[in-house]
C-alpha cells in the first residue's frame, strides 16, 4: 500500500470518526432539551410535547430501534389507549375526548422513545439526570420567586397560594421535583464529600419548592423517597463504615431539610397555609361528594361500565375528577385499560426490583427512577398521573434498563457458550 492510499484511507477514517463525534454530541443534547423542557407546561400544547414529537420522528427516520422489552411496553401502552378508544366510542358527544386519548398515546410514545435510546446506550443516562435537575432547579426557582412576587407578573406561577412553577397544578410541580431530589440526595448519601456544597445547593431550592407548592403527596414522596435511599443504600453495601456514612448523611440532610423549612415557617402567610395543609385529611375529602366519597362512586361506575364512560366524563357528573389512577383507568379507558394499566405497573415494580441490587453501571440511575416511580404508584391513589410528562419519562428510565439488562444477561451468555465450546475442542497432538 503507498504512503498516499494509506494516508488517504486514515484521512477518511478520521472524518468519518469526527461525523460520528458530532452525531453523537447533537443527538445528546437533544434528548438533553426534551428532558430540561418537562419542566414547563404551563400551557398545552407545551414546548416540550411540540419538541418531542419533532425529535421522536426525527429518531425514528433514523434508527430507533425497539429491542424485545421496549416493544413490550408498546405494546401495553398501545392496548391501554385502544381501551380509551373503545371508552371514547361510548360518548354521545366526544368533546375533547379525541385530544385527551392522542395526548395519552403519545405520552407512551414518549416512554417507549426514552426506554430505547436509554437501551442503545446507558452513556445517556447522566444526560438526562442533569438536564432533569436544571430543569427542576429552574422551575422551582419560578415557583419560589413567584410565592413571594419577587417581581411583577409572578403569580403566573402560584395558584392558591401555592407554588406551582411553570406548572398548571402544585400537585404536579411538587411530584415533578421527586426524580432529581433523589438523584441529588443519593450523590450526597454516596459521592464525593467535597462536592457536597455543589448538592445541597440544588437540594435546598427543590426542597423549598416542594415544600412551598404545599402538596401534601409530595410532601410524603420525598420523606419516602429520602427513607427508601438510606435503607436501600444500606441493604446494597453490608459495610458497617458504610452504613454509618448513610445514617450520618441521611441524619444531616434531614436536619438541613428540617432547618430549611423552619426558616419558611417564620413567615406568617407560609406558617398558616403549612398549617392548614398538614391536616391529613381535608375538608373537600370526606365530604358527601368529596375526594374518598368520589372513590365509592366511580367504582361502583366501573362495574357498571365495563367498556368505560369516556375520557373526562366523570369530572362533569360529580364536580371533580376521580383523584385516582386506577379509577381513571376503568372509566376513561374501560377494563381493557384498567388491565393495560395495571399489567404495566406490576411488570414495572417487578422487573425493575429484580435486578435493582445488581452492580450495572446504570444501577444508581435505577435506583433513584424506581423509588421515584414507587412514590408516583403509591401518590396515584389519591391523584390522577396519566398525563403527568415526568411519569412517563420514569417509565422509560426503568424500562431502559430493563432492556440494558436483558441485553447484558444475553451478552454474558454467549461469552459463557463460546468460551464452553472453546475449552471442548480438543487440542492437537
Amino acid at each position: 500500500m503507498s504512503a498516499a492510499t494509506y494516508q488517504a484511507r486514515r484521512s477518511s477514517v478520521d472524518h468519518a470518526a469526527k461525523n460520528r463525534a458530532l452525531i453523537r454530541l447533537i443527538s445528546t443534547f437533544a434528548v438533553g432539551l426534551g428532558v430540561f423542557l418537562s419542566g414547563f407546561v404551563i400551557d398545552e400544547p407545551a414546548p416540550y410535547e411540540l419538541y418531542m414529537a419533532g425529535l421522536i420522528g426525527v429518531w425514528a427516520l433514523f434508527g430507533l430501534r425497539l429491542s424485545a422489552a421496549v416493544a413490550a411496553l408498546l405494546a401495553i401502552l398501545v392496548i391501554f389507549n385502544i381501551g380509551g378508544l373503545v371508552s371514547m366510542a361510548q360518548m354521545p358527544d366526544l368533546k375533547t375526548a379525541p385530544m385527551y386519548i392522542a395526548v395519552s398515546l403519545f405520552l407512551g410514545f414518549t416512554a417507549v422513545f426514552f426506554a430505547a435510546i436509554i437501551d442503545a446506550d446507558h452513556r445517556i443516562l447522566p444526560v438526562i439526570f442533569k438536564a432533569y435537575i436544571l430543569g427542576a432547579v429552574a422551575t422551582s426557582l419560578l415557583g419560589i420567586l413567584g410565592y413571594f412576587d419577587a417581581f411583577p407578573g409572578a403569580g403566573l406561577f402560584t395558584r392558591y397560594g401555592r407554588a406551582m412553577g411553570a406548572f398548571q397544578d402544585p400537585n404536579v410541580f411538587g411530584p415533578f421535583l421527586m426524580l432529581p431530589l433523589a438523584w441529588l440526595v443519593h450523590g450526597v448519601l454516596v459521592g464525593n464529600i467535597r462536592v457536597l456544597p455543589l448538592r445541597l445547593i440544588p437540594i435546598l431550592i427543590l426542597t423549598l419548592g416542594i415544600f412551598l407548592s404545599f402538596s401534601r403527596a409530595a410532601w410524603g414522596m420525598a420523606a419516602l423517597i429520602i427513607a427508601g435511599l438510606a435503607l436501600l443504600l444500606s441493604i446494597r453495601n453490608p459495610d458497617p463504615v458504610f452504613r454509618a456514612r448513610i445514617i450520618l448523611m441521611a441524619g444531616l440532610a434531614i436536619v438541613f431539610v428540617l432547618l430549611a423549612v423552619v426558616v419558611a415557617l417564620q413567615i406568617p402567610s407560609v406558617a398558616d397555609l403549612f398549617t392548614a395543609r398538614a391536616q391529613l385529611v381535608q375538608d373537600y375529602d370526606n365530604a358527601q361528594f368529596g375526594r374518598f366519597a368520589r372513590h365509592l362512586y366511580g367504582m361502583l361506575m366501573s362495574i357498571d361500565h365495563p367498556l368505560g364512560i369516556g375520557p373526562l366524563e366523570f369530572g362533569p357528573v360529580f364536580g371533580e375528577d376521580t383523584h385516582n389512577i386506577w379509577l381513571k383507568a376503568a372509566l376513561d379507558y374501560g377494563w381493557i385499560g384498567f388491565v393495560s394499566y395495571l399489567t404495566l405497573t406490576m411488570l414495572t415494580l417487578g422487573l425493575g426490583l429484580r435486578i435493582l441490587f445488581r452492580d450495572r453501571p446504570w444501577q444508581p440511575f435505577l435506583l433513584c427512577a424506581y423509588l421515584a416511580y414507587v412514590a408516583h404508584v403509591a401518590i396515584g391513589n389519591v391523584i390522577d398521573t396519566d398525563h403527568w410528562r415526568h411519569f412517563w419519562l420514569i417509565v422509560g428510565i426503568i424500562w431502559g434498563c430493563v432492556a440494558l439488562e436483558m441485553r447484558y444477561q444475553r451478552t454474558s451468555m454467549g461469552s459463557l457458550l463460546h468460551s464452553s465450546n472453546a475449552a471442548e475442542k480438543p487440542g492437537r497432538d
